[in-house]
């Protein structure tokens, strides 16, 4: 295989002129460019990723964090995030949670996983971290990027919604559709945003009347197996509801399922409302009625802002992100008497 030397040598150029030429940095005559140019043509060279880090100064890589794999909630975005910065020349390396540690250590190991293995910047996909886990990268901290979670010493790096905000959204949606008997299926209960959404919806029902104290909750996990068995869970307990609101649309989709299974007509008999709207939520069977966070949205402005923190550019950067209720099928509205 020809290295840069071999380049240099046939063009009968120093290295660093040929180095220039192919990094395109530095001031380079026309035909001593096309002599290089000739000579990359002739051997057939092609700069190996590590020449192209050492002539760059840089890996143009960027490391992607996200807690876990599985489930359709990471694919399109780790998918939008490789689409952008491939049409950027740029390439992408991931890591996710694994090993024995609890949620924290694991985001702890997959960014120094990342760090070691050449990132110019990372985005961050976890809510388990706390600030000093992010000091604790010292100068490493100004090129990350944290979505979906406010961190206190990194303010302008994190991009997220006001997820108190959507589970008011979400309660005030069953409210306007009549529904007073309501179930709720969380995510998982140690996660900030759970945590935010759940305590929004709590209180709007509470400033409707209704005692949110009383109303039947369980632990989901976020996953579709989660919303399955508690859906089921719901059905066996002889509560009575006329709406389940699902902390994610996995979840929700696994509560589809398991009324399906049961015989209960959605949203005849029962209506279901998610969160995220995710692309799952357009082909559930019936269609899922879901708040619409801008997943997409945030990650492209917090991917803009670290690619202009990496490499100097000047992409646009906006905040404040609206949400809405994305209205299908699965949502009826119920007869007040």
């Amino acid at each position: 295989m020809a290295t840069i030397k071999d380049v240099a040598r046939l063009a009968g150029v120093g290295l660093g002129t040929a180095s220039r030429v192919i990094s395109g940095k530095g001031s380079v005559s026309q035909s001593t460019q096309e002599k290089v140019r000739k000579a990359i043509e002739q051997l057939e060279f092609r700069p190996s990723h590590a020449a192209r880090s050492l002539l760059s100064g840089t890996s143009q890589m960027i490391g992607v964090y996200i807690p876990y794999l599985s489930g359709t909630f990471y694919t399109p975005i780790l998918q939008s995030i490789y689409t952008a910065l491939r049409e950027a020349g740029l390439n992408m390396v991931v890591a996710f949670g694994v090993g024995d540690g609890d949620a924290r250590n694991q985001a702890i190991d997959g960014l120094n996983f990342l760090i070691e293995r050449g990132s110019d910047g990372l985005i961050v996909m976890s809510n388990a971290m706390e600030d000093e886990d992010f000091a604790a990268l010292g100068p490493f901290q100004s090129r990350v990027v944290v979505i979906n979670q406010e961190v206190a010493s990194l303010s302008r790096q994190c991009f997220t919604v006001d997820h108190v905000a959507g589970g008011r959204l979400a309660a005030r949606t069953l409210l306007d559709a009549g529904h007073r008997q309501i179930a709720v299926i969380a995510g998982r209960a140690a996660a900030p945003d759970n945590q935010q959404r759940i305590a929004g919806f709590k209180a709007e029902l509470d400033a409707a009347g209704i005692d949110s104290g009383k109303v039947w909750m369980a632990d989901g996990e976020f996953s579709s197996e989660g919303g399955f068995a508690c859906a089921e869970k719901l059905l066996a307990s002889g509560e009575e509801f006329t709406a389940v609101f699902c902390a994610n649309d996995e979840m929700a989709v696994g509560a589809l399922s398991a009324f399906q299974k049961a015989g209960v007509q959605v949203p005849q008999q029962v209506s279901v409302l998610g969160y995220d709207d995710t692309h799952s939520a357009q082909f559930s069977a019936p269609q899922l009625t879901s708040v619409h966070i801008p997943w997409s949205e945030m990650t492209m402005n917090g991917l803009n802002y670290l690619l202009n923190q990496c490499y100097g550019l000047q992409r646009p950067v906006t905040r404040g992100y609206q949400l809405h209720v994305a209205r299908r099928a699965s949502l009826a509205t119920r007869k007040t008497k």
